[in-house]
């Protein structure tokens, strides 16, 4: 399918199935309120089918990304209000770590997949 795109990526350094466990993020892309987030290294590949609590959802595209980079609209897809919520909810989930803007992220975009008639 995207085997061209994920040919210039990366080889993976986790599976899918560990991109999105937090149950409150589990929650916002159900809602459709969380359309990608950012991992310390690369979870997915373009194409890959996603699955959670029985909804599917297709990874649209992964590409590195600086924290410093990143904007409120960043933030959103993430399912925060603002970068500043991100950062404060990303701090509290790795006690002692700092907001580093040139430490680099992998970002997985996904979407609804959606069945086909």
């Amino acid at each position: 399918m995207n085997e061209k795109n994920n040919a210039n990526l990366p080889p993976k350094t986790c599976t899918i199935e560990r991109l999105v466990t937090v149950p409150s993020d589990v929650e916002k892309v159900l809602k459709g309120e969380k359309t990608a987030t950012r991992r310390n290294g690369r979870y997915a590949d373009i194409g890959e089918i996603m699955e959670l609590q029985g909804a599917q959802f297709i990874v649209e595209n992964v590409y590195s990304q600086s924290l410093g980079e990143m904007t409120d609209k960043h933030a959103r897809q993430e399912g925060y209000t603002s970068l500043e919520d991100y950062k404060n909810v990303i701090l509290s989930y790795h006690p002692g770590m700092k907001w580093v803007p040139s430490m680099k992220v992998w970002v997985h975009e996904f979407a609804p997949l959606q069945k086909q008639a």
